[in-house]
């Protein structure tokens, strides 16, 4: 079951539901073209599941910017290899950046840098400090951009967390 967002802000976020505001996180930092982010309750699937459920539903949504012939993993294991775990702060970082910059054209903002990290920030706390955290980034402290593939696109990064009975993913593609 996916959580879908209710329509317009509650008064209070203190009186909203936690999975009506992560939805209405998640839907903020997925509105760009080629981020994809979902909330799903915990008892859906394992992160690499749902990675690769909103993986799917990006290559549906991106067919026609894909590289003819292109592949990427095609399976939940191929899904589980390609992700590793990383630290709060990392993803918090990460779903700012995939929320306001385009992969294909580094350093372009797409989005104000500080909402998105404030956003972010409050998914991070919703899933509370015992959260658990994936990506498929390499270590940015290298100065390289490394990736492992969760898609068929040329460029993809995904940022995915489990916490408090959720699990939310960030996901986005780009093509050059």
């Amino acid at each position: 079951m996916l959580y879908e967002a209710a329509p317009g802000r509650a008064e209070s976020m203190a009186l909203v539901e936690p999975a009506t505001e992560l939805c209405e996180l998640i839907t903020s930092l997925s509105r760009e073209d080629g981020v994809f982010g979902h909330v799903f309750p915990a008892s859906e699937g394992s992160v690499p599941e749902l990675v690769r459920a909103v993986a799917l539903e990006a290559e549906r949504a991106w067919r026609q910017y894909a590289v003819p012939g292109a592949t990427g993993p095609g399976t939940v294991p191929e899904i589980a290899q390609a992700i590793s775990p990383t630290g709060r702060e990392q993803a918090v970082r990460l779903m700012a950046r995939l929320a306001a910059e385009d992969l294909a054209r580094s350093g372009l903002p797409r989005r104000d840098r500080a909402h998105t990290r404030r956003t972010a920030e409050r998914v991070a706390h919703l899933l509370g400090q015992r959260a658990v955290w994936h990506t498929n980034i390499g270590d940015p402290s290298s100065g390289m951009h490394t990736w492992n593939p969760v898609t068929c696109h040329t460029f993809d990064r995904v940022v995915a967390g489990t916490g408090k009975g959720f699990i939310v993913v960030l996901l986005q593609v780009s093509e050059d």
